[in-house]
């Protein structure tokens, strides 16, 4: 059900496509190389050669066919950057690549190799649907695909397509499932009646975690910058690098999990950006949804979705880093014991029994929220080096889809000792991404300097480019009053004073409260 909901819930600005930047040592491979070594191991994941088969009439869940014109020279392509080749080209490749929709008429996935990387290496951008991978089963995936030599086969070379059965065939299957729904509900009662006290236990479980899920989201999330419009299609991507061993370092001083420490960076991060903003952060704290993988340790490498989620407290009011990860890690203790992603997980599955077009609706409904301002999600990958056709990996940048109004959006990958963090934004929006990049290494600094830890590898900020100009303010101290300190200082203001608050915001933070309050004055004229 669940990896139906991410094809229900997609359209033509929220691309519903997980993605990472992965950067290598080394000269890139020839295309033909790249090609022959992802064919060869193609046997390891078969539905990256399975299309989607829509059921006639919307009356059941998209089926995966074997794409009869499966072409793998559609699914892999190649590019370069132009000079200089730094990581600033890259994220802005990357940011065109990932904004574009992937094909619903050929298997969900594409990788580019880049080439003209400086400092002797090059990048695979990887994007999939989130109907066929959530985050862990992603990364596991990544591993399949850079497995060894003695694990490739010939057997892409003698795959054949299986014919795809016709809409009626298609229409006539969903029927026959939908109707053995009943009988799947008289086993089930059998099942109560062999063990009713251990299925009792994990009802009532189930229902205090959907309970807890659903109250968790019944109070709205407070408006930020960056849920006040709809996403567009365009993105903007960045990353920044960080130690893995010195996140543990300070949770080993503070206090709390590696997850709550991460939440906290991004808490500051936030607080920083807002404060940038003029935004007035008193009493503020922002929700996040915290993805979860249920997945089972034998279920790893298997493709689909086995993910539920939480929702996190960020106290962005709070100006003390040590202060928020006590705040931070007590919220998450409570949330864990409350059984909120029990709870998620079991209200995904109640969409089991609902036809697909009932899914689609509920699906959009769901999504168009205001419970939560942004996800961030941590997704644990490989504590050993993977390599590509002898080339070794040496750092991956996660990305996550952004939501119809959630312009922002953080995941967070272990990979070979590092910490990485990947931000997308949408391009109209977070048009100051690079500045929440900035942000987040400062914060995370500050909390290392706060745990009594000299970082052996300090935060990181990926982007080159040159700080953005600010222009002159308005009038001195204004980019440190909030929006109602400045909405004060507009009421009577002449043409000329409004003017300058205008074009500086048109330049900067574009905040749509001071425009309005520009445009009440100027009405009143």
């Amino acid at each position: 059900p669940l990896d139906a909901s991410f094809l229900h819930v997609e359209d033509s600005s929220s691309h519903m496509h997980v993605a990472c930047v992965m950067v290598f040592a080394g000269p890139p491979p020839a295309y033909e190389e790249l090609l022959q070594h992802l064919g060869s191991r193609l046997h390891l994941v078969p539905r990256y050669r399975k299309r989607l088969a829509l059921v006639p009439l919307g009356q059941g869940r998209p089926r995966w066919v074997d794409d009869q014109d499966f072409d793998l020279r559609f699914h892999v392509r190649r590019t370069a950057l132009p000079a200089p080749g730094t990581e600033t080209e890259l994220q802005v490749l990357a940011g065109r690549v990932f904004s574009q929709p992937l094909r619903r008429d050929r298997p969900l996935w594409e990788i580019w190799l880049v080439e003209g990387l400086g400092k002797g290496r090059f990048a695979l951008l990887s994007k999939t649907h989130h109907a066929l991978v959530d985050g862990v089963s992603g990364l596991d995936i990544l591993s399949v695909l850079f497995a060894p030599e003695e694990e490739s086969s010939v057997d892409g070379e003698r795959w054949q397509a299986q014919p795809a059965p016709s809409g009626a065939q298609l229409l006539r299957e969903s029927l026959l499932e939908r109707a053995t729904v009943p009988a799947e509900g008289v086993r089930a009662a059998r099942a109560v009646l062999r063990g009713p006290r251990r299925l009792a236990g994990e009802a009532l479980a189930k229902l205090r975690g959907a309970s807890a899920f659903a109250f968790a989201g019944l109070s709205p999330a407070p408006i930020t910058p960056f849920n006040e419009d709809l996403v567009g299609p365009d993105r903007r991507f960045a990353w920044v690098r960080m130690s893995l061993s010195d996140v543990k370092a300070i949770k080993n001083s503070l206090g709390g999990t590696v997850n709550d420490v991460v939440l906290t960076m991004v808490n500051g991060a936030l607080r920083r950006y807002l404060l940038r903003r003029g935004a007035d952060l008193e009493g503020m704290t922002l929700k996040a949804l915290v993805p979860v993988s249920v997945r089972a340790p034998d279920e790893r490498g298997a493709l689909g979705n086995k993910v539920s989620g939480m929702i996190a407290p960020l106290p962005v009011s709070c100006a003390d880093p040590v202060a928020s990860l006590q705040t931070i890690a007590g919220a998450m203790d409570q949330v864990k014991s409350s059984g909120q992603a029990i709870g998620a997980q079991a209200l995904t599955e109640l969409s089991g029994f609902a036809p697909a077009n009932l899914i689609s609706q509920a699906g959009r409904v769901a999504f168009r929220q205001r419970f939560i301002n942004l996800v961030v999600t941590n997704i644990p990958g490989p504590q050993q080096p993977l390599t590509m056709a002898g080339r070794e990996m040496l750092d991956i940048f996660p990305m996550v889809p952004l939501g119809s109004n959630l312009a922002l959006g953080v995941a967070i990958v272990s990979y070979n000792g590092t910490l990485n963090f990947g931000l997308v934004g949408d391009f109209k929006v977070m048009h100051d991404l690079e500045d929440l990049v900035g942000d987040l290494s400062d914060a995370a600094a500050e909390l290392a300097g706060a745990a009594g830890i000299a970082a052996e590898h300090p935060a990181v900020a990926s982007s080159s480019a040159p700080p953005r100009s600010r222009g002159v303010e308005p009038w001195a101290g204004y980019d440190a009053l909030t929006v109602a300190q400045i909405d004060k200082r507009l009421r009577g203001a002449g043409p000329a004073l409004l003017g300058r608050v205008e074009a500086y915001e048109k330049q900067n933070g574009q905040r749509k409260g001071i425009l309005r309050s520009i445009g009440r004055e100027l009405a009143r004229r």
